[in-house]
């Protein structure tokens, strides 16, 4: 059996959870989610939990049994809690501006790159280096983090680009030059 799929949800305070077959509705006090699940699994609440069961042994199945229970985990972590991802901007002159709910994004380019975050996620700038990404959908917001990442991501030589925040980048040695002459 599924060591993650075996393990009980825990059901926050303030959530309210509703099944309706392999539809799963979760709503708290930052908001709601909704998730379409596969129809091998099956979800049972009991005394403030919801434990995840498959229908059968079958490898695919298996193989959905833990990612199922990780879904529902996330859901009921993000309607509670919410999640954030930081990014951290590094390099001579690189640089985040909020305007509005838009981030303005100044990374070496001849042009300033604005991001628009969609519904449901919010953008903050902390000092000028320095952006949050918030929301209640854990995929949502490692999507969008990832997307401003990509914008200029962090390169091996001087480490300058967007960075998650910890993310360790592996530098590289310059090149060394003529010796003997």
């Amino acid at each position: 059996m599924s060591r993650i799929g075996k393990l009980p949800v825990p059901i926050a305070k303030g959530v309210q959870l509703d099944i309706d077959g392999s539809t799963v509705k979760v709503k708290g006090p930052k908001g709601e989610l909704v998730r379409e699940f596969p129809r091998e699994m099956s979800f049972e609440v009991a005394d403030g939990k919801v434990t995840v069961a498959r229908s059968s042994d079958e490898k695919q199945v298996r193989a959905l049994h833990g990612l199922s229970r990780s879904l529902l985990a996330n859901m009921v972590t993000g309607v509670s809690e919410g999640f954030t991802r930081t990014l951290e901007l590094q390099g001579v002159g690189y640089r985040a501006q909020q305007a509005g709910q838009n981030v303005t994004l100044s990374v070496g380019y001849s042009h300033p790159v604005e991001v628009v975050p969609p519904p449901g996620i919010e953008l903050a700038v902390e000092g000028t280096t320095r952006v949050h990404v918030r929301g209640i959908d854990k995929e949502l917001v490692g999507q969008i983090a990832a997307n401003i990442r990509k914008v200029r991501k962090p390169e091996p030589y001087k480490g300058k680009g967007i960075r998650y925040l910890g993310e360790y980048v592996r530098r590289k040695a310059g090149k060394a030059g003529k010796a003997g002459k």
